[in-house]
């Protein structure tokens, strides 16, 4: 709401004075305030006649049994389950991506187009989806937007249903004539651990693979993201707004952050899933004739889909049943209205239009509190996006963590730490009930940490690692080609580190290295043997070195190559532990103080709205962060961490991915660049602390006095010995007068106007 509408019918308090309704009460400015009790409520809410906008269900579906659910409570954890579907239907996306990618041959850079496909959705319809949804039947429309990402799920599962599983996974299979054999897995294996080393024939180990996938199948993966837009738009602001309206003031902060924290464990479950069912093999009826360590496996990347579907489906439909407004929020709405209607001030309700719509946006653009909060979330994302997409990839250039490891701390821990202080921040707001200039001071400081935590990352390096075992340039630049790996031909091998026996030299793959077999080990694991760029013989602790001129070389069939030392798989060990744990501590604070500042966020950004304009202002802050930080800001980060590339791979046609980054550069490049854009957010945060100060956050809570209203440090008594005794016996008279009041409205039943000052004037005699 606009700072200056203190008194719009959103804010309004639910206090009552007794006989102020009278238009011929000259003393109403002194009468004291009596706000409605819960016994009050109570009743309001018993005699409220049960009507079509209050009942649950829909059509046949109705009666006592579901009537009973429609209550707070049920709505938040329904909305939060469905939420966390939601969100592990995305996580899921991400973990069978690589999977697909095999499947159909897709580019990791046609994934990046197609996943570009739910923002552009969100950027088009989202605001204009909000306004007419947020004027009709809310739990409905949010049903309609889950049933598009249900008709997601089942799209993105469709090529399989129209392509199968594929001639090549179909020739792998028993029932497709595969002989079973226990070496065919470790052949293959064999087959690929030869095109990651040097060539022993003279021709190159791997070459570069043209080949394209269907284009049909990525035709309906696009689709099926312009699809899920729609849902996201919907879910997220009809239903935090719908929330909002039927809960009390002061329950929202806590079920709101219940709401987030039950979203928050979608993605843990949508990676769980991902991993069950790829372990299943594509076609799962059929009996697949290798196991799925074999490179050949595809897992049954579509059949996750379908249980999401059905499962969105089923909340959703749920959902669809909750009355279009609560019953005990339509007891405190009709109270409302009764103060509005007895101080002239109806609620306008104008019918959605064109014009209303423009006339709304208008409003909203005007109103310099929603605006600030609105540039302040889209730079604070800009400037956080790369820690939300490439921080596993961060991890694992800054402190040599392997994959597995740096997944787990960018998702279990992060989300354990944001968790905390999504719940810790409902909670406190609930008891402590913060005025919204201390809301907007808090989201300033969160940004100030925030920046300086980001800032922090740029001395929380690791020197070791920084050096590349030797092999970088004083130009910044990394040496891979060698006298001792020019006949090699490793220019299409893919990036996949070996360390040298010295334990200080990394090369960026077997074929670098030079070496031309390797050995399984009894105990598990590997070597490579044989490797022409590491001197025999060379043992951990000793200076790196490449391979001297004049080693012995022998012959192997129409090729020589040189008896060298051996290599183990993986980059050489780093002691970076002590950083990592530092900046592994750094990010749960700043996962910690970031959390805690989301409620606060979502509190200012709907109080400082008229209600009517809620579902159409969160709409417009969800297009301004797509058009200004969803979609350029992956693009702006990506350019600027391949500009600190060292290694990139090949292909066909030119430079494919990078392989391997300068950690020093990364590190300063992308975290003062980060930590600007959020500098940037915090200056706005401090501007809505500036506006926010007419806000009223709850409903007993006062800001600028109001006549029609007055607060209890206005009223005036004639005896201050008795100035308790006469309050309480004022208060108990208004208490029943307005609850009879709001009991008469309900019922339509309501005398006229001097027939009620007739009455209060004998009461109060």
């Amino acid at each position: 709401m606009s700072a200056d509408k203190k008194d719009a019918p959103a804010l309004v308090p639910l206090l009552v004075p007794a006989a102020a309704h009278a238009a011929d009460a000259p003393d109403a400015a002194k009468t004291p305030v009596t706000p409605v009790t819960p016994a009050d409520l109570e009743d309001l809410y018993r005699d409220l006649p049960l009507t079509e906008e209050t009942s649950c269900g829909i059509g046949f579906i109705r009666g006592a049994f579901l009537q009973r659910f429609a209550t707070k409570n049920v709505y938040v954890l329904i909305y939060g389950l469905l939420g966390c579907i939601f969100s592990a239907s995305y996580a899921y996306s991400n973990g069978i991506i690589t999977t697909l990618e095999k499947r159909f041959k897709i580019p990791s850079k046609t994934i990046g187009v197609i996943t570009v496909g739910n923002d552009f959705t969100q950027l088009f319809v989202s605001v204009f989806l909000s306004y007419y949804a947020g004027k009709g039947h809310r739990p409905r429309w949010i049903a309609f937007g889950i049933y598009t990402v249900v008709l997601y799920c089942l799209l993105t599962a469709l090529p399989h249903l129209m392509y199968g599983p594929g001639e090549d996974s179909l020739g792998l299979t028993v029932e497709h004539g595969a002989v079973y054999d226990r070496n065919a897995s470790r052949e293959e294996r064999d087959k690929m651990e030869r095109k990651a080393m040097c060539s022993r024939d003279g021709s190159p180990p791997i070459s570069c693979d043209a080949e394209e996938g269907n284009l049909a199948p990525v035709v309906i993966l696009f689709l099926a993201q312009l699809v899920s837009g729609i849902g996201g738009s919907l879910y997220y602001t009809i239903g935090v707004s719908y929330m909002d309206d039927n809960i009390k003031k002061d329950k929202t902060p806590a079920l709101i952050s219940f709401s987030y924290f039950l979203r928050m464990l979608g993605p843990c479950i949508g990676y769980a899933l991902a991993s069950v069912c790829l372990k299943l093999y594509i076609s799962p009826t059929l009996t697949p004739t290798i196991d799925n360590t074999d490179p050949r496996w595809l897992g049954a990347w579509w059949l996750g889909w379908i249980v999401l579907a059905v499962l969105l489906f089923l909340f959703a439909s749920v959902l669809g049943l909750f009355p279009r407004t609560l019953p005990r929020a339509a007891a405190r709405r009709a109270a409302q209205q009764d103060v509005q209607n007895k101080n002239g001030e109806p609620e306008d309700q104008p019918k959605a239009s064109i014009r209303d719509m423009l006339t709304t946006f208008k409003r909203l653009l005007q109103n310099p509190t929603l605006m600030c909060n609105n540039a302040a979330s889209v730079f604070y994302f800009f400037g956080y996006m790369p820690y939300w997409i490439y921080m596993p990839k961060y991890i694992e250039t800054q402190y040599r963590q392997s994959a597995s490891s740096s997944s787990l701390v960018t998702g279990t821990v992060g989300i354990v730490f944001s968790g905390i202080g999504i719940l810790l921040s409902g909670l406190v707001i609930t008891k402590y009930r913060p005025h919204a200039r201390q809301m907007a001071l808090w989201n300033t400081l969160v940004g100030l940490i925030s920046a300086a935590g980001i800032i922090s990352y740029i001395f929380l390096g690791c020197p070791d690692n920084d050096s590349y075992g030797g092999l970088l340039k004083p130009s910044g630049e990394l040496e891979t080609s060698f006298q001792c790996n020019a006949d090699c031909l490793c220019e299409y091998a893919k990036y996949s580190p070996v360390c040298a026996s010295d334990g200080y030299t990394t090369f960026i793959s077997a074929c670098h290295a030079g070496c031309r077999d390797y050995e399984v080990l009894p105990a598990g694991g590997k070597v490579y043997k044989n490797c022409s760029c590491i001197a025999p013989g060379l043992t951990a602790g000793a200076p790196t070195t490449t391979l001297a001129p004049g080693l012995p070389v022998r012959p192997f069939g129409a090729a020589t190559y040189a008896v060298g030392g051996i290599a183990t798989p993986g980059a050489c060990p780093v002691d970076c532990t002590h950083m990592f744990y530092m900046f592994l501590a750094v990010v749960c604070v700043l996962k910690f103080s970031g959390a805690t500042g989301r409620a606060t966020n979502f509190l200012v950004s709907v109080r400082c709205v008229e209600e009517k304009d809620k579902p159409v202002a969160m709409g417009l802050g969800i297009t301004l962060m797509s058009l200004f930080a969803f979609m350029p800001s992956p693009i702006f980060f990506g350019y600027l961490m391949d500009a600190t590339c060292l290694v990139w791979g090949k292909t066909c046609s030119g430079n494919g991915n990078c392989w391997l980054y300068n950690g020093e550069s990364l590190r300063y490049l992308l975290n003062l660049t980060s930590a600007g854009f959020v500098l940037i957010g915090t200056l706005f945060d401090a501007g809505v602390w500036y506006f926010v100060k007419d806000v009223q956050i709850f409903d007993d809570e006062n800001v600028k006095p109001d006549a029609a209203f007055p607060t209890q440090e206005h009223i005036i008594t004639s005896k201050p010995h008795d100035k308790e005794q006469e309050g309480c016996e004022m208060k108990e008279v208004a208490s029943l007068q307005h609850q009879n009041n709001i009991r008469n409205h309900i019922n339509s039943q309501t005398s006229d106007r001097s027939n009620h000052t007739s009455e209060d004037a004998n009461q109060k005699h």
